[in-house]
């Protein structure tokens, strides 16, 4: 367990090279906030901040009731 708990910039930035190294391929669901928040050991509010990172960076998109999937890369670019 981390001597301090993450920040939601840095769950973020595990979060991208994540997804960039395959680990999550475009469209599939991330795990749940409450998942994400015992890996991480922080809170689900803080995991929402990093969920609007991702999304803003473009690498994420939520599905209302459904969960935030994984962005095929470029394809929001337009």
């Amino acid at each position: 367990m981390p001597a301090r708990r993450l920040t939601y910039e840095q769950i973020a930035e595990d979060l991208a090279a994540r997804i960039a190294a395959g680990e999550h391929p475009p469209h599939t669901a991330l795990p749940s906030m409450r998942e994400l928040a015992i890996l991480y050991s922080v809170s689900v509010p803080t995991i929402q901040k990093a969920h609007i990172i991702l999304r803003e960076r473009g690498l994420t998109y939520g599905v209302p009731g459904a969960g935030v999937y994984v962005e095929e890369r470029g394809e929001r670019d337009s």
